[in-house]
């Protein structure tokens, strides 16, 4: 039911192809997710989010199990009926929510919070997440982890991660669902060795996925990197990799090439929002003045819904006019803009080609990224 096919190593990094086959389709890697928290991505429809070439999305446990609640879910038969998704989807443990929460109570059984909206307290622990979780009935679940804030010492890292292990060990023993890949998630700050210990010690569980959490907290892309390079080598070859909450587009080259297969991350459709939208020669703050009669497509190289048929000038004047299409449009190019990165990546990696490929592109990308901010 679950199966990963690595089908290539580029001859110049440690960029990889593969394959994950699971109930709801397969998967290309190297893949971006884009996430929709509460079940839905922002400003965007389930086919609009097809027709960008999405392979697969994240859902939110922890926004889900608050409203509508992980029991209405499964009466309206789990989460891809529920949001008419046919495609894989991926739910995160909750973790990183529950994390960063004021006024939360950690334990060694779980987390204590209150309810966003009610004040209610809630406890979630790994049973409790594994449980959600297979109520939604996503494809891939993840197990329930201590997010570690940036910067932390070592000591507490160091106590931290055992934590996570005790929690992973419950969610294995918890999980019920043949039909859902576990995934595990590696842990460790910004510490080489805990970050392999770490590893090491999840591998020996033996989870068809691995996860390496808490890099996107505040550490910046040159300690990114150097997680990513003290993590994957400890990661088993045949199984997917998946770098949570990354990122930018820069981001996800600079990973891929260091061995990672899976990304996710709001800013496609919090970008879009706010009207930055990503092109092949950078990012374009639309409601700049200079795009009031720019009628060029927002990406002339891009073949997605938005540059096939709006100019600049036209989401400029959404933007400007506070129309809620103007999010819609920005929110499809975006993550189109995602799924093209990602599939030339694939080709490039299939060509033996990538550091050609990722030193090409960002020369070209961050060529105006001074400016535009």
């Amino acid at each position: 039911m679950f199966h990963f096919e690595l089908l290539h190593t580029d001859r110049s990094s440690r960029a990889r192809r593969g394959r994950l086959t699971t109930p709801h389709g397969v998967i290309e890697t190297p893949i971006f997710m884009p996430v929709g928290t509460h079940g839905a991505l922002k400003a965007m429809t389930t086919a609009q989010v097809e027709e960008t070439g999405s392979q697969i999305i994240l859902s939110n446990t922890y926004h889900l199990h608050l409203r509508p609640g992980e029991g209405l879910v499964e009466k309206a038969g789990g989460l891809h009926r529920f949001m008419n998704w046919s495609r894989p989807i991926l739910t995160d443990s909750g973790g990183f929510q529950v994390f960063s929460l004021p006024k939360k109570k950690i334990t060694d059984q779980g987390v204590f919070f209150r309810h966003e909206v009610s004040g209610k307290e809630i406890f979630l622990g790994p049973q409790e997440a594994t449980r959600i979780q297979n109520a939604l009935g996503a494809d891939i679940i993840m197990a329930f982890d201590e997010c570690i804030p940036y910067p932390s010492t070592h000591a507490y890292a160091a106590q931290s991660i055992q934590k996570t292990l005790r929690w992973a060990e419950i969610c294995l023993k918890s999980h019920t669902r043949p039909d859902q890949a576990l995934f595990a998630i590696v842990q460790g700050s910004t510490y080489a060795d805990l970050r392999r210990d770490c590893a090491q010690a999840l591998v020996g569980m033996d989870f068809p996925g691995y996860a390496i959490g808490g890099v996107s907290v505040g550490e910046g892309l040159e300690l990114l990197k150097k997680v990513v390079e003290d993590t994957a080598p400890h990661l088993p070859e045949k199984k997917p990799r998946y770098l949570m909450g990354v990122g930018l587009p820069e981001d996800i080259l600079e990973s891929i090439e260091r061995g990672m297969d899976m990304f996710d991350c709001v800013i496609p459709t919090r970008y879009a929002r706010s009207a930055t939208l990503f092109t092949s020669h950078g990012r374009l703050r639309l409601t700049h003045r200079r795009y009031r009669r720019d009628f060029f497509p927002v990406d002339p190289a891009c073949e997605c819904y938005c540059c096939r048929n709006f100019t600049r000038a036209y989401l400029h004047h959404l933007y400007n006019a506070n129309e809620v299409l103007s999010a819609t449009l920005a929110a499809i190019h975006n993550v189109h803009f995602y799924m093209n990165l990602t599939a030339q990546a694939r080709a490039a990696i299939e060509k033996n080609d990538f550091a050609a490929f990722k030193r090409d592109f960002l020369a070209a990308y961050l060529s105006r990224e001074k400016d535009e901010d």
